[in-house]
């Protein structure tokens, strides 16, 4: 009688579960699936009191439009050109600085350490002019480098800081079996380290080309030639004082939300393999 009635209330626990977590997806879901109604329906209308997903009028004008009629595609590319360069620096650079501030003691490591987590502490914008400054000494303003040195070195400071609290996980035991194995501290780190820090890797990757996919603020400053805009900055040209074409503008937001999706997708794998890949068995 007594399991009957356990049986019975987790039954009615796992339900109120699954209406909590469905509710919770609707609401996610909600957002993408209004904007990709608003992308099918004319340029200039936002708002309607119908409840149809696909509307009455429904057409893939907007989409057509945004590829052949706008710079669209010099946007995409630009983009993914400082994005993937921001992503391949910052990985390298933060898996290396890391590595170094975890397992060597020098000269100016508390410093250095305590100088990367003061610069969390303020916002980008605030780094904007002395970085806006420097750039434009280096003559390195509307340029491709530019906006990559701002995005990575806003970047590095949280990313050297997660990859450094990950290595200091790593039992230095794992390391020396290697190097009595003949490995070099080069081998060692490439083959049992970095392995094992698949999942902090794969943040660092994610963090990195989300700062430098979304930004807005920083690339309106730096980038003043319409042929490097990025795609934040190609959005706001669909934007006016009189109208805006929020079916361009829909179609466009939907669009620049697959490729983080695919990346996430595509890096996730990493992220749960890498919590048990290059172990040992006791």
């Amino acid at each position: 009688m007594r399991s009957k009635v356990e049986n019975k209330k987790s039954k009615i626990i796992n339900l109120l579960l699954y209406f909590i977590v469905l509710g919770f997806t609707l609401a996610v879901l909600y957002p993408i699936v209004n904007v990709f109604s608003i992308s099918l329906r004319p340029s200039d209308r936002l708002l309607s009191t119908s409840l149809k997903i696909i509307p009455t009028d429904a057409s893939f004008h907007a989409y057509d439009v945004l590829f052949t009629q706008t710079p669209f595609v010099r946007w995409f590319f630009n983009s993914v050109i400082i994005a993937v360069v921001v992503t391949l620096t910052g990985v390298t650079l933060a898996s290396t600085a890391g590595y170094a501030f975890s397992r060597f003691e020098f000269y100016g490591k508390k410093s250095a350490m305590v100088g990367l987590l003061v610069t969390q502490m303020f916002p980008p914008t605030m780094l904007l002019l002395p970085m806006y400054i420097m750039l434009l000494k280096l003559h390195l303003i509307n340029s491709y480098l530019g906006i990559i040195i701002i995005y990575t070195s806003t970047a590095l400071p949280f990313c050297v800081w997660q990859m450094k609290g990950y290595y200091d996980t790593i039992p230095f035991s794992l390391e020396e079996a290697a190097r009595i194995d003949g490995s070099t501290r080069w081998g060692a780190f490439t083959k049992v380290v970095l392995p094992l820090a698949a999942p902090a890797l794969v943040i660092t990757a994610l963090f990195s080309f989300m700062t430098a996919w979304a930004e807005y603020v920083v690339a309106a400053q730096v980038l003043q030639d319409t042929s490097l805009f990025t795609l934040p900055l190609g959005l706001k040209q669909f934007e006016s004082s009189m109208s805006t074409e929020w079916g361009l503008y829909a179609a466009g937001s939907l669009i620049i939300s697959i490729p983080v999706v695919v990346l996430f997708l595509f890096l996730s794998r990493w992220l749960i393999s890498g919590l048990t890949l290059g172990s040992v068995k006791g």
